[in-house]
């Protein structure tokens, strides 16, 4: 694979991954503000709140019932055009919701959200399209290191490139809570001009390409025989629970708590993209040669309990816990998806992918659902789901992870 063909992913991922810092804050502000003139201005704060959670919501199932059949198709279309639909879904995607600020219309930002999510699918494919053009195992792991540098630019990138475009005062009357999104859009226009002249497909086999609805639930169902990724999952789900639930509502809490506006959400996605981009980076292979992933897991719940409490008066002293929280996530996230590597045979390798990215994907959707409506009750409600969820996949740990062979993986 050519070097200008790796760039072409790296930058593929790294437009994927600004997607979710990048619009979050920028949602935020134009439904919980009264100013944006987004919703009518007598919007009640509860339906703010519910509103809020459903566009999130929205692009999360939608994430969920895309991901099955994207992953299929780029087996049976190749790489590259698989990456061009997905591209030009977003593409889609950002251009109704521009459309959809313009005239203030809430189902058309839904229905922009939803295709943006629905083909959310660039990171696994551009993983693949790596490891098609490996010459051997050590250049797989390097070409890895570009995806996960992709991954970390996008995290960290995507809420200051939001932040910088919607600043009155860096761009004058230019900057504006649709700015961001011309960005965005800019950007991804760029990466299908690079996908189209710089990347070629490696790999020339096809599968046949068959449409089964059920393939949605058929994976998860398919858990069932394998015993031991039965006994990883519910303790993986509460963690992805508590994940989502406290990555999607710090802006919305800050936000209701504290006035933060774009600049302020913005600032604590920088400060989630630094926390994890160091720590999955630099950190999982020291620690994990020097503790069992039993105690890696374990630690990284029990840090997630005490940040769900530990929100502070002071809206700056809040990034303190957002920022140990996701630190620790960087570190147990590669190490869970590890085990279920570990607990699965190399012809189930991209089934228990798609597991535990379904599982992610359902439970964003979800919990915004949920959340949203949550937060109309009492701001912090959401928070309290993070801790009970962690709790009970600390309570999972130790009633489950028992025996010989999840003790061999744990070590």
């Amino acid at each position: 694979m050519t070097k200008i063909a790796k760039i072409t992913l790296l930058f593929v991922v790294f437009v994927d991954l600004i997607g979710q810092g990048l619009v979050f804050p920028i949602i935020n502000s134009l439904i919980m503000e009264t100013k944006s003139g987004f919703l009518p201005e007598g919007t009640s704060m509860g339906s703010r709140h519910f509103y809020y959670g459903l566009v999130i919501g929205c692009f999360f199932l939608s994430w969920f019932l895309g991901v099955v059949y994207v992953s299929k198709v780029s087996d049976s279309i190749g790489r590259k055009n698989a990456l061009l639909i997905c591209l030009g879904g977003a593409l889609a995607g950002y251009a109704i919701t521009i459309t959809a600020l313009y005239i203030n219309s809430l189902i058309l930002l839904i229905v922009g959200r939803s295709i943006t999510g629905f083909t959310a699918g660039n990171q696994p494919i551009a993983q693949a399209a790596m490891i098609d053009g490996s010459t051997d195992a050590a250049d797989r792991d390097r070409n890895m290191g570009y995806i996960v540098t992709g991954v970390s630019f996008g995290l960290v990138g995507g809420p200051i490139i939001g932040a910088v475009l919607s600043d009155a005062a860096l761009l004058g009357s230019v900057a504006t809570l649709k700015t961001p999104f011309y960005g965005a859009f800019v950007l991804v226009l760029i990466a299908i001009l690079l996908v189209l002249f710089f990347f070629k497909d490696t790999r020339t086999e096809r599968e046949p390409f068959v449409f089964r609805p059920r393939d949605v639930t058929d994976s998860l169902v398919a858990v069932r025989g394998h015993p031991m990724v039965l006994k990883i999952l519910p303790v993986y789900a509460f963690f992805m629970i508590a994940n989502v639930t406290f990555y999607v509502f710090v802006d919305n809490f800050l936000t209701s708590a504290f006035g933060y506006g774009v600049i302020g959400g913005s600032m604590a996605m920088v400060v989630i993209g630094v926390a994890l981009a160091f720590s999955s980076t630099f950190l999982v292979k020291p620690a994990l040669e020097r503790f069992s992933k039993h105690n890696i897991i374990y630690v990284s719940l029990i840090v997630m309990v005490i940040c769900g409490f530990a929100f502070s008066p002071s809206g700056v002293l809040s990034y303190v816990p957002v920022f140990l929280f996701y630190f620790l996530f960087g570190v147990a996230y590669p190490t869970l998806l590890g085990l279920f590597s570990s607990s699965v045979s190399e012809a189930d390798q991209g089934w228990v992918t798609g597991v535990t990215t379904a599982v992610f994907c359902l439970a964003g959707g979800i919990m915004s659902l949920i959340g949203g409506g949550l937060m109309s009750i009492n701001i912090r409600l959401p928070y309290y789901i993070v801790i009970a969820s962690a709790i009970l996949g600390l309570i999972g740990m130790h009633r489950r992870w028992k025996g010989k062979e999840i003790s061999a993986l744990l070590a």
